[in-house]
This record gives C-alpha cells, structure tokens and sequence, in this order.
C-alpha cells in the first residue's frame, strides 16, 4: 500500500530531522574526534572544546525530536527499531552520554591524568557515535532479519556486515571532514592551519568512502530495481564531497564547509528514497518487511501532530539561527590562556569589558 499524504508527511518531515541532526552534530563529532589530534595544549583544547560548547547540546535536540516524531507518528516503526536495535542503540547512548559528560566535567580539576581521560572520553564518544549512526542506516536500508510480527531477530553480530561496517566508516570520515572545515572556519593561527590541514588529507579518503557506498547502496536493494528518485540525491552527495575537496585544497573554508554539509545532507535523503515506502525491510522475507502504512498512527494524531509543527517548527529553526549567531566569533588558543573564561573571550571579541563577574560555571571553564 502507499503511504496516504500525511503519512509521507511526517516520513519527510522525520527525514529532515535526521538531516539536521546530522549535518549540525556532525561537525561536533568530528571536532570532539579531533580534540587531542588538532589540540596541541591546554589553551588550545580549551579553544576547540568551546568552538562547540554553547551549541552541541542544543544541536543533540534534533536526535530527541526525530525519536520523539518517529514514537508519536509510526510507533510500529518505533517498537521494531528499539527493540531490535536495542544493544546497538545503548552504544550509541553511551557514545553520547562519555562525550557529553566529558565536556562538562574536563575544566573540573587541573590535574593533567584527569583532563586526559576525558579528552580521551571525548575523542572515543564522538568518533565511535559518529560511525555507529552509519552502520546503524546502513542496516535500516539494506533490511535485517525480522519475523512475521515484525520482531528483528538478528543479533548485535548480525548487525556488523561489510556493507553496514562501510557506512559506519563513511559517516565517521565525513563527520571527521565536516569538523576540521568547521574549525578552519572557528578558530585563530596554529589551530586554524591544522585543521586545514586535516581536512586535506580526509577529504578525498571521505569522498571515495563515499562513493563506493552509495553505488553499492544503488544496487544492494531487497525489494525492487535501482530506485531512479534515490540516485539524483546520490549523485549531488558525490559532487558535494568532489567540490569540497577542491575547496579545501584550495584554502576555501566557507566553501569546503557548505559543500560538506550538503554532501552529508543528500547521502541521508537519498537513503530515504531508498527506503520509502517501508520503515523496515525484512531480510527473511519480503512479506514480513514493516511499510510506513502498517507502522503509522491514526490520521487524527497525525493531523494534531501536524497543527503542532506548524507552530513550533519556525519558533525552533528562529532560536537555533540566533544561537549560532551569537557564538559566531572565531577562538584561539590566547582567548583561553591562563585564568581567562569563555564569557570573558567573547567579551573581548565583541569590545566588551572583561573584568566584570565573569566567573560563572560553563562547560570546561
């Protein structure tokens, strides 16, 4: 069956969570990745962690909200995700609980061994987030095993194919990009040459990563023909990641930056189109696949849904624009030497006066 309007409604607008979600924490993985790598001292890591600080947890919003959409407009789909996935879906929970502890806990103490384990509960969170987020859409596309009742039967091994391992490793070098462009753009001197020069290096590796994937994605599908709709996303995502190279071995970090946020974008709306109209493939046997028909809520929930994301939608892309505007300015390793905080750096930056109270608790201030 198709999915009737508001059924494709809501599978977009889920879809344009996921995007969001992506593309904004991506670089907050990738930055978190990099932290001990880029970070050369105490100054610096301060710099890098604070390029983030204000913005990460409220970018962890969107990953709440698509999780939120996805219980209350296909609950079908919902229960066989998290009962499947569940150990899966408890790494990645751990991933994001070390590294966001660790951003809030680094500044605590001044004692060498205790920032170092938690740079390294950074560097871990963030990099093993970022490539189980991959194998775990590589596994929603490509189908899992999964019985007449739409139960996934497959086991955490299961889980770990070539194909979904390739996602994972996809995601993690993109994200690793996206980050080191973003610093490029965010940071001062030293800092900002590094990041440059990592992004050089990743970049073609991310982009050939990439490119086999979704070829084999293209041609890896359960039920049906290469899907002509999913290939044009396909196709811009290669040419985002090619441009992206080209800008960053040219020293263009607006470009590079944009180029790979649009790159990761289209690799996740052109798994989509590869997966619409089901939530969840079966593996075990086309008849058992779990279709957005027979996982969705009542159309009168999807009709209140919708009234309510009229709503709130603007109010939250309003406040997530103004943040980022706010915490624009570029940081260097000198706005975080010695006793300075990160209210008194943006003071500075923005012709302040930095003597006043200052002093409140931030993340590793």
């Amino acid at each position: 069956m198709t999915p009737d309007f508001l059924q494709t409604l809501w599978y977009v607008l889920i879809a344009v969570l996921w995007v969001g979600y992506f593309v904004l924490e991506g670089f907050d993985f990738g930055v978190g990745a990099l932290l001990r790598v880029i970070g050369r001292n105490e100054a610096e890591k301060r710099a890098l962690i604070h390029t983030i600080g204000p913005i990460w947890d409220g970018n962890e919003v969107w990953l709440i909200t698509a999780g939120g959409a996805t219980f209350a407009a296909f609950p079908g789909w919902y229960a066989s995700l998290f009962s499947g996935f569940y150990l899966a879906l408890l790494l990645i929970l751990l991933c994001l609980i070390a590294r966001g502890v660790s951003f809030e806990f680094w500044g605590k103490s001044d004692d060498p061994r205790w920032r170092s384990g938690w740079e390294w509960a950074t560097t871990i969170g963030s990099g093993g987030a970022a490539l189980l987020w991959g194998v775990g859409w590589a596994d929603i596309v490509h189908g899992v095993p999964m019985n007449a009742s739409h139960d996934v039967t497959a086991k955490l091994w299961d889980l770990l194919h070539p194909y979904a391992l390739l996602g994972g490793l996809v995601t993690l070098s993109l994200f690793l990009v996206h980050g080191a462009n973003f610093l490029a753009l965010r940071t001062t001197g030293d800092l900002t040459e590094r990041a440059r020069t990592l992004a050089r290096r990743l970049s073609p590796l991310a982009t050939i990563l990439l490119i086999g994937f979704l070829v084999w994605t293209a041609f890896d599908q359960p039920h049906g023909p290469v899907k002509i709709s999913a290939q044009v996303p396909a196709a811009l995502a290669a040419l985002s990641a090619i441009y992206a190279t080209l800008a960053t071995s040219r020293r263009n970090d607006v470009k590079a930056f944009a180029a790979g946020a649009v790159a990761i974008a289209m690799l996740f709306v052109s798994l989509v189109f590869e997966l619409f109209p089901y939530a969840l493939p079966s593996t075990t046997s086309h008849a058992f696949s779990l279709t957005l028909v027979g996982a969705a809520s009542h159309s009168y929930t999807l009709t209140v849904m919708s009234i309510v994301a009229v709503v709130m939608v603007p109010i939250v892309l309003a406040y997530t624009a103004w943040t980022y505007w706010v915490f624009r300015a570029r940081l260097g390793a000198t706005d975080f030497a010695g006793e300075a905080t990160p209210l008194a750096g943006l003071q500075r930056k923005l012709g302040g006066d930095p003597s006043g109270d200052d002093q409140a608790p931030t993340p590793a201030s």
